[in-house]
Protein backbone atom coordinates (compact mmCIF):
# COMPACT_ATOMS: atom_id res chain seq x y z
CA UNK A 1 0.00 0.00 0.00
CA UNK A 2 1.39 3.40 -1.00
CA UNK A 3 1.93 5.91 1.77
CA UNK A 4 -0.21 9.03 1.67
CA UNK A 5 1.83 12.01 0.48
CA UNK A 6 2.36 15.69 1.18
CA UNK A 7 4.81 17.80 -0.81
CA UNK A 8 6.10 20.90 0.97
CA UNK A 9 6.93 23.08 -2.02
CA UNK A 10 9.03 26.23 -2.30
CA UNK A 11 7.54 28.10 -5.26
CA UNK A 12 10.33 30.68 -5.49
CA UNK A 13 9.44 34.35 -6.02
CA UNK A 14 5.99 33.40 -7.31
CA UNK A 15 6.10 33.56 -11.11
CA UNK A 16 5.56 30.16 -12.75
CA UNK A 17 8.73 30.40 -14.88
CA UNK A 18 10.83 30.96 -11.75
CA UNK A 19 9.73 27.72 -10.12
CA UNK A 20 12.02 24.72 -10.32
CA UNK A 21 10.81 21.94 -12.62
CA UNK A 22 10.61 19.68 -9.59
CA UNK A 23 8.30 22.16 -7.81
CA UNK A 24 6.04 22.51 -10.85
CA UNK A 25 5.90 18.71 -11.26
CA UNK A 26 4.94 18.26 -7.60
CA UNK A 27 2.07 20.74 -7.99
CA UNK A 28 0.95 18.92 -11.16
CA UNK A 29 0.91 15.58 -9.30
CA UNK A 30 -1.11 16.74 -6.31
CA UNK A 31 -4.89 16.95 -5.88
CA UNK A 32 -5.00 19.74 -3.31
CA UNK A 33 -2.84 22.87 -2.93
CA UNK A 34 -2.75 24.40 0.56
CA UNK A 35 -1.14 27.73 1.41
CA UNK A 36 -1.26 31.27 2.69
CA UNK A 37 -3.90 33.15 0.69
CA UNK A 38 -1.40 35.42 -1.13
CA UNK A 39 0.80 32.51 -2.28
CA UNK A 40 -2.14 30.46 -3.51
CA UNK A 41 -3.20 33.36 -5.75
CA UNK A 42 0.29 33.32 -7.33
CA UNK A 43 -0.12 29.75 -8.60
CA UNK A 44 -3.88 29.37 -9.05
CA UNK A 45 -4.01 30.19 -12.80
CA UNK A 46 -1.28 27.68 -13.67
CA UNK A 47 -2.87 24.77 -11.78
CA UNK A 48 -6.53 25.49 -12.39
CA UNK A 49 -7.68 21.88 -12.05
CA UNK A 50 -6.60 21.61 -8.41
CA UNK A 51 -8.55 22.18 -5.22
CA UNK A 52 -7.20 25.15 -3.25
CA UNK A 53 -7.38 25.63 0.51
CA UNK A 54 -6.08 28.77 2.20
CA UNK A 55 -5.56 30.24 5.66
CA UNK A 56 -4.57 33.82 6.53
CA UNK A 57 -1.27 34.91 8.05
CA UNK A 58 -0.60 33.76 11.65
CA UNK A 59 -2.66 30.58 11.07
CA UNK A 60 0.39 28.48 10.20
CA UNK A 61 -0.38 25.60 12.58
CA UNK A 62 -3.98 25.42 11.35
CA UNK A 63 -2.70 25.41 7.76
CA UNK A 64 -0.38 22.48 8.44
CA UNK A 65 -3.09 20.46 10.19
CA UNK A 66 -5.44 21.21 7.28
CA UNK A 67 -2.86 19.76 4.87
CA UNK A 68 -2.43 16.58 6.93
CA UNK A 69 -6.20 16.11 7.34
CA UNK A 70 -6.64 16.34 3.56
CA UNK A 71 -3.84 13.82 3.01
CA UNK A 72 -5.39 11.52 5.61
CA UNK A 73 -8.56 11.43 3.47
CA UNK A 74 -6.47 10.08 0.58
CA UNK A 75 -5.60 13.24 -1.38
CA UNK A 76 -2.06 14.00 -2.52
CA UNK A 77 -1.41 17.44 -1.06
CA UNK A 78 1.03 20.28 -1.75
CA UNK A 79 1.75 22.81 1.00
CA UNK A 80 3.23 25.81 -0.79
CA UNK A 81 5.61 28.48 0.54
CA UNK A 82 7.16 31.44 -1.21
CA UNK A 83 10.90 31.18 -1.79
CA UNK A 84 12.28 27.98 -0.27
CA UNK A 85 10.16 25.89 2.08
CA UNK A 86 13.14 25.36 4.38
CA UNK A 87 14.22 29.02 4.68
CA UNK A 88 11.72 30.78 6.96
CA UNK A 89 9.17 28.45 5.37
CA UNK A 90 6.81 25.71 6.50
CA UNK A 91 8.90 22.54 6.16
CA UNK A 92 10.05 22.52 9.81
CA UNK A 93 6.54 22.91 11.22
CA UNK A 94 5.20 20.33 8.75
CA UNK A 95 7.78 17.77 9.88
CA UNK A 96 7.07 18.53 13.55
CA UNK A 97 3.30 18.11 13.11
CA UNK A 98 3.92 15.13 10.84
CA UNK A 99 4.95 13.07 13.88
CA UNK A 100 1.23 12.90 14.71
CA UNK A 101 0.47 11.47 11.24
CA UNK A 102 2.95 8.57 10.89
CA UNK A 103 1.21 7.08 7.85
CA UNK A 104 1.69 10.25 5.78
CA UNK A 105 4.97 10.80 3.92
CA UNK A 106 6.31 14.37 3.75
CA UNK A 107 8.67 15.33 0.92
CA UNK A 108 10.32 18.77 0.90
CA UNK A 109 10.82 20.38 -2.53
CA UNK A 110 13.37 23.27 -2.54
CA UNK A 111 12.79 26.61 -4.24
CA UNK A 112 14.68 29.82 -4.96
CA UNK A 113 14.77 31.83 -1.73
CA UNK A 114 14.85 35.65 -1.73
CA UNK A 115 18.56 35.70 -0.82
CA UNK A 116 19.44 33.92 -4.07
CA UNK A 117 16.85 35.62 -6.24
CA UNK A 118 17.83 39.11 -5.10
CA UNK A 119 21.55 38.36 -5.28
CA UNK A 120 21.18 37.57 -8.99
CA UNK A 121 19.47 40.93 -9.55
CA UNK A 122 22.23 42.83 -7.69
CA UNK A 123 25.11 40.93 -9.29
CA UNK A 124 27.15 38.68 -7.01
CA UNK A 125 26.96 39.81 -3.37
CA UNK A 126 26.91 36.31 -1.83
CA UNK A 127 29.94 34.75 -3.52
CA UNK A 128 31.72 34.27 -0.18
CA UNK A 129 30.49 33.31 3.33
CA UNK A 130 27.26 35.03 4.28
CA UNK A 131 24.63 35.06 7.02
CA UNK A 132 20.87 35.40 6.57
CA UNK A 133 19.10 37.19 9.43
CA UNK A 134 15.43 38.10 9.73
CA UNK A 135 14.65 41.38 11.46
CA UNK A 136 11.17 40.16 12.39
CA UNK A 137 10.87 39.77 16.16
CA UNK A 138 7.50 38.02 15.92
CA UNK A 139 9.09 34.64 16.74
CA UNK A 140 12.61 35.69 17.79
CA UNK A 141 13.39 38.16 20.61
CA UNK A 142 15.06 41.38 19.44
CA UNK A 143 17.94 40.78 21.88
CA UNK A 144 18.83 37.60 19.99
CA UNK A 145 18.55 39.35 16.60
CA UNK A 146 20.80 42.12 17.92
CA UNK A 147 23.45 39.63 19.02
CA UNK A 148 23.36 37.84 15.66
CA UNK A 149 23.82 41.15 13.81
CA UNK A 150 26.78 42.08 15.99
CA UNK A 151 28.48 38.66 15.78
CA UNK A 152 28.00 38.33 12.00
CA UNK A 153 29.33 41.87 11.50
CA UNK A 154 32.35 41.25 13.69
CA UNK A 155 33.11 38.08 11.73
CA UNK A 156 32.96 40.11 8.47
CA UNK A 157 30.12 38.10 6.94
CA UNK A 158 28.09 39.46 4.08
CA UNK A 159 24.67 39.80 5.73
CA UNK A 160 21.35 39.29 3.96
CA UNK A 161 18.39 40.74 5.86
CA UNK A 162 14.86 39.36 5.51
CA UNK A 163 11.75 41.20 6.79
CA UNK A 164 13.66 44.47 7.20
CA UNK A 165 10.66 46.66 7.99
CA UNK A 166 6.92 46.78 8.61
CA UNK A 167 4.42 49.29 9.96
CA UNK A 168 5.14 48.17 13.52
CA UNK A 169 8.90 47.85 12.90
CA UNK A 170 9.53 50.94 10.74
CA UNK A 171 12.86 51.75 12.44
CA UNK A 172 14.31 48.23 12.67
CA UNK A 173 16.58 48.55 9.62
CA UNK A 174 17.97 51.81 11.00
CA UNK A 175 18.66 50.08 14.33
CA UNK A 176 20.27 47.13 12.52
CA UNK A 177 22.56 49.45 10.54
CA UNK A 178 23.62 51.15 13.78
CA UNK A 179 24.58 47.78 15.23
CA UNK A 180 26.42 46.61 12.11
CA UNK A 181 28.41 49.85 11.92
CA UNK A 182 30.07 48.95 15.21
CA UNK A 183 32.11 46.47 13.17
CA UNK A 184 31.54 47.48 9.53
CA UNK A 185 32.65 50.68 7.80
CA UNK A 186 29.88 53.20 6.95
CA UNK A 187 31.23 52.96 3.37
CA UNK A 188 30.49 49.21 3.16
CA UNK A 189 28.80 48.44 -0.19
CA UNK A 190 25.15 47.43 0.30
CA UNK A 191 22.18 46.72 -1.92
CA UNK A 192 18.42 46.38 -1.75
CA UNK A 193 16.04 44.50 -4.05
CA UNK A 194 12.27 44.95 -3.97
CA UNK A 195 9.61 42.63 -5.41
CA UNK A 196 12.16 40.00 -6.42
CA UNK A 197 11.00 38.10 -9.51
CA UNK A 198 7.68 39.95 -9.53
CA UNK A 199 6.14 42.93 -11.28
CA UNK A 200 7.81 46.16 -10.14
CA UNK A 201 11.17 44.55 -9.36
CA UNK A 202 13.81 47.18 -8.57
CA UNK A 203 17.26 47.35 -7.01
CA UNK A 204 19.76 49.92 -5.71
CA UNK A 205 23.38 49.79 -4.63
CA UNK A 206 24.46 52.16 -1.83
CA UNK A 207 26.70 52.50 1.22
CA UNK A 208 25.82 51.21 4.69
CA UNK A 209 25.47 54.83 5.87
CA UNK A 210 23.00 55.52 3.04
CA UNK A 211 21.14 52.28 3.76
CA UNK A 212 20.53 53.44 7.32
CA UNK A 213 18.29 56.25 6.04
CA UNK A 214 16.60 54.23 3.29
CA UNK A 215 12.90 53.35 3.54
CA UNK A 216 12.14 49.69 2.80
CA UNK A 217 9.18 47.35 3.25
CA UNK A 218 8.43 43.65 3.77
CA UNK A 219 8.88 43.01 0.04
CA UNK A 220 12.50 44.21 0.15
CA UNK A 221 15.58 42.07 0.77
CA UNK A 222 18.68 43.87 2.04
CA UNK A 223 22.32 42.93 1.39
CA UNK A 224 25.16 44.30 3.51
CA UNK A 225 28.61 43.57 2.07
CA UNK A 226 31.78 42.46 3.82
CA UNK A 227 35.04 44.43 3.89
CA UNK A 228 35.92 43.17 0.38
CA UNK A 229 32.58 43.83 -1.33
CA UNK A 230 32.74 46.39 -4.14
CA UNK A 231 30.56 48.06 -6.74
CA UNK A 232 31.41 47.14 -10.35
CA UNK A 233 29.45 48.89 -13.12
CA UNK A 234 26.46 49.35 -10.81
CA UNK A 235 26.55 45.75 -9.58
CA UNK A 236 27.29 44.57 -6.04
CA UNK A 237 30.17 42.08 -6.09
CA UNK A 238 31.87 40.21 -3.24
CA UNK A 239 35.15 38.71 -4.51
CA UNK A 240 35.79 35.05 -3.73
CA UNK A 241 39.55 35.58 -3.85
CA UNK A 242 40.45 34.09 -7.23
CA UNK A 243 43.66 35.51 -8.71
CA UNK A 244 43.22 36.73 -12.28
CA UNK A 245 44.88 38.96 -14.84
Amino acid sequence: MNKKKIYVVGIGPGAYEQMTMRAANALEQCDVIVGYTVYVELVREHFAGKRFLTTPMKKEVDRCILAFEEAAKGSTVAMICSGDAGVYGMSGLMLEIGKEYPDIQVEVIPGVTAANGGAAVLGAPLIHDFAVISLSDLLTPWEKIEKRLLMASEADFVICLYNPSSKKRHDYLEKACDLMMRHKSPDTVCGIVSNIGREGESCRVMTLKELQKTQVDMFTTVYVGNSQTKEIDGKMVTPRGYVHG
